[in-house]
C-alpha cells in the first residue's frame, strides 16, 4: 500500500479526491443545458440578453476561481508542511480578499451596468439591452456569494475533501432548477425569475460551506480568532491567484473572439460550432477535474518539501487523466449517431459538426492533458507566471491570429479555426512538458 511506504495520497484517498470532482463537473454542466432551455421559453430577447451577460460573468467567476485557486494552493502547502494554523490563517484571508473584490465588482457592475454592456455590445436591439440589465444586475448581486463558495469548496479540496463541495453543488444546482421552473413558468418573471433563482441557489450554498468550514475539527477551519487583514498572506495567495486569473480571463475572451471569426462565416458555420462546442464540453469534463485535483495533491507534496513525491504523484494523476479523457472523447465520437439526431439542424450543418468534433476530441485523446493539466503542476508549485505567459501568447499566436490566417486567408472557414486551436495545443505542450522535464518549476517554493 502506498501509505505504507510513506506516500501522502493513497489510491483510496485519491478516489476520494477525484470521484466527486468528476460528479461535480457533469452536474454544472447538465445544469446548465437545462437552465439554457427553461430560460429559452421567456423568449428569443431573454435568451440573447441572458448569453451576452453570461459571456462577461463568465470572465468574472474566472478570476474568483482563479483567487480560489492561489488560497487552495497556499493551503496545500502549508497542510503539507504540517503546519495547520498557517492554513487556517490562509483559508480566513482567502475568504476575507474574495469578499472584497467580488464586492467591489458587484458594485462596478451594478453602476456601470448600462455603459459596461453598449461598449461591448454595441448597437444590440433595444428589447436585448433591457433583459440583459435585468439579468446583469441580479446576476451581480450574486458575486460575493459565488466567490466565497469557490473559496470554501477549494478550501475542502485542499484537506482531500471533494465530497462536501460536490455536495453543495447538488444543493444550489436543485434549487436553481427548481426555482427557475417556478419563477419562469408560474410567475412568468423571465429573466428575473432566472437570476433571482441563481442568486437564492448561491446565497444557500455559499452559507452551507460556509458553516460547514467552521468545524474546529477539520484539517482548515474558518473564523476561529479575530480576523485582522494580513498583507503577506494576502500578497501569496494573489501572487499565484492573479496570474491565473489573467490566463483565463484572457482564455475566454480569446474564445468569445474566435467566434465572432467564425461568425463570418455564415449561419451554417455558426450552428454547426456552436453544437460541436456542446458535445466537446463533455469530452474533456473529467480533464477540468483533474485539473481541480492535480493543485491539491501537488500543493501538498512541495509543501512537504518532497518533490519526489511531487514528480510521482505528477506522473500518475497524467496518466490517469490520459485514460478518463480517452474514454470520455472516444465516447462522444463513437455516440455521434445518435446525439446529432437530437439537433433538428440541416444535414450540411451536422456534416460539419461532426467534422469539428472528430478534430476536437480525436487530438483531444492525444493532446488536452498535456496541455492543460500538466500546468496545474507547476501553478502548484508557486511557477506561474511562465504558464501565463505562454497560455496568452499562444492563444493570441496561434488560437487567434492563425485561425484568421488559415479560417479567413485560405479559405478554411470552421475547420481552420480548430486546425488552430490544435496547433495551440502542440505549441502549449512543448512549452509545459519542457519546462516539467527540465525541473526549474521545483525552485519557485519557499516555505513562509
Amino acid at each position: 500500500m502506498e501509505e505504507e511506504q510513506g506516500y501522502l495520497f493513497s489510491n483510496q484517498m485519491l478516489r476520494k479526491l477525484i470521484v466527486p470532482l468528476i460528479i461535480e463537473q457533469i452536474l454544472a454542466v447538465t445544469v446548465g443545458m437545462v437552465d439554457t432551455m427553461m430560460v429559452s421559453s421567456a423568449g428569443e430577447a431573454a435568451t440573447s440578453g441572458v448569453s451576452l451577460v453570461d459571456m462577461i460573468n463568465n470572465l468574472i467567476i474566472n478570476v474568483f476561481a482563479a483567487v480560489a485557486t492561489g488560497g487552495a494552493v497556499v493551503a496545500s502547502q502549508y497542510l503539507g508542511q504540517r503546519r495547520r494554523e498557517k492554513a487556517c490563517e490562509a483559508a480566513d484571508q482567502l475568504v476575507l480578499v474574495t469578499a472584497l473584490i467580488s464586492a467591489v465588482m458587484m458594485a462596478a457592475a451594478i453602476v456601470f451596468r448600462r455603459g459596461l454592456l453598449e461598449t461591448i455590445y454595441h448597437g444590440i436591439e433595444p428589447d436585448v439591452m433591457e433583459n440583459a440589465l435585468v439579468y446583469l444586475v441580479i446576476s451581480a448581486l450574486s458575486y460575493p456569494f459565488l466567490a466565497v463558495y469557490n473559496s470554501c469548496a477549494a478550501l475542502f479540496r485542499s484537506m482531500g475533501n471533494s465530497r462536501i463541495s460536490m455536495q453543495a453543488s447538488i444543493v444550489m444546482n436543485t434549487l436553481n432548477i427548481i426555482g427557475d421552473y417556478i419563477l419562469i413558468f408560474h410567475f412568468h418573471m423571465g429573466v428575473a425569475g432566472a437570476a433571482l433563482a441563481t442568486l437564492a441557489s448561491r446565497m444557500v450554498a455559499c452559507v452551507i460551506l460556509n458553516v460547514r468550514l467552521r468545524n474546529k475539527n477539520l484539517d482548515i477551519c474558518i473564523g476561529q480568532g479575530k480576523l485582522a487583514w494580513n498583507g503577506d498572506m494576502i500578497r501569496r495567495i494573489l501572487h499565484i491567484g492573479i496570474p491565473g486569473g489573467v490566463e483565463n480571463s484572457i482564455f475566454q475572451l480569446g474564445r468569445v473572439l474566435v467566434v465572432s471569426i467564425i461568425a463570418t462565416f455564415g449561419t451554417v458555420q455558426i450552428a454547426a460550432n456552436a453544437v460541436a462546442n456542446n458535445l466537446d464540453s463533455m469530452g474533456v469534463l473529467p480533464g477540468q477535474a483533474m485539473n481541480l485535483a492535480m493543485i491539491t495533491v501537488i500543493g501538498r507534496c512541495v509543501g512537504a518539501g518532497d518533490f519526489g513525491q511531487a514528480r510521482y504523484y505528477a506522473k500518475k494523476l497524467m496518466k490517469l487523466t490520459y485514460l478518463i479523457n480517452g474514454l470520455c472523447c472516444a465516447g462522444v465520437i463513437l455516440t455521434m449517431p445518435l446525439t446529432m439526431r437530437l439537433y433538428g439542424l440541416s444535414e450540411e450543418t451536422l456534416a460539419l459538426a461532426v467534422v469539428l468534433v472528430l478534430i476536437h476530441d480525436g487530438f483531444a485523446i492525444l493532446l488536452w492533458p498535456a496541455s492543460f493539466t500538466l500546468t496545474n503542476v507547476l501553478r502548484a508549485a508557486n511557477d506561474v507566471k511562465f504558464p501565463m505567459v505562454v497560455s496568452i501568447l499562444s492563444m493570441i499566436i496561434f488560437r487567434l491570429g492563425l485561425s484568421y490566417v488559415i479560417g479567413v486567408g485560405m479559405g478554411w472557414g470552421a475547420i481552420g479555426v480548430w486546425t488552430a486551436m490544435v496547433v495551440d495545443w502542440i505549441v502549449r505542450i512543448s512549452c509545459f512538458v519542457g519546462r516539467y522535464r527540465s525541473g526549474k518549476w521545483q525552485t519557485f517554493y519557499s516555505a513562509g
